[in-house]
């Protein structure tokens, strides 16, 4: 009898991340940042405006979903989610820190960063990623079990990677 042999992914011995919350995975080509009604609802909630005026200011419709709308970067030419925020460099870094303006109520898209399907396809696409993300291969272990709860979450994650 010929047993089926389990193949493990590529990251079974698993994967670190710490975000630096750099905001460098809310910019760069144009995109979707997908936000379920709930979502809406949470984001109205923070920002003490109605459903309707985060759909109207912050969202696009694209088919049946919504999206997260994007700005124009004036000196990289990137595109930037619309709650990416730029405060004045701090300490000895000639940089301005981009940060998340709603973080506390961000999508699950960007609370499972970077436990997506397409990251963790390959070596070789967690590694492209990580060109983009100072916070990946550093820090935290993500063992392959949370690794994979993270990646086919539907709802927020109790202990997202990105938490503070």
């Amino acid at each position: 009898m010929n047993l089926p042999v389990l193949e493990l992914p590529w990251y079974s011995q698993g994967l670190k991340f710490t975000c630096s919350q750099c905001g460098n995975c809310c910019s760069g080509s144009p995109g979707f940042v997908w936000v379920s009604a709930e979502e809406i609802e949470r984001l109205a909630e923070f920002l003490k405006i109605s459903t309707k005026s985060v759909i109207r200011k912050y969202c696009r419709k694209i088919g049946r979903q919504y999206s997260l709308k994007e700005n124009r970067h004036p000196q990289h030419g990137g595109f930037d989610c619309v709650f990416v925020k730029e405060l004045p460099a701090e300490g000895n870094s000639p940089h301005p820190r981009r940060i998340c303006s709603v973080y506390e109520v961000r999508p699950l898209q960007c609370r499972t960063w970077p436990f997506w399907e397409g990251n963790l396809a390959s070596r070789k696409a967690w590694d492209r990623a990580a060109r983009n993300c100072k916070g990946m291969n550093q820090g935290q272990n993500f063992d392959r079990i949370r690794i994979e709860s993270l990646r086919d979450a539907v709802d927020w994650p109790e202990n997202p990677p990105t938490s503070d």
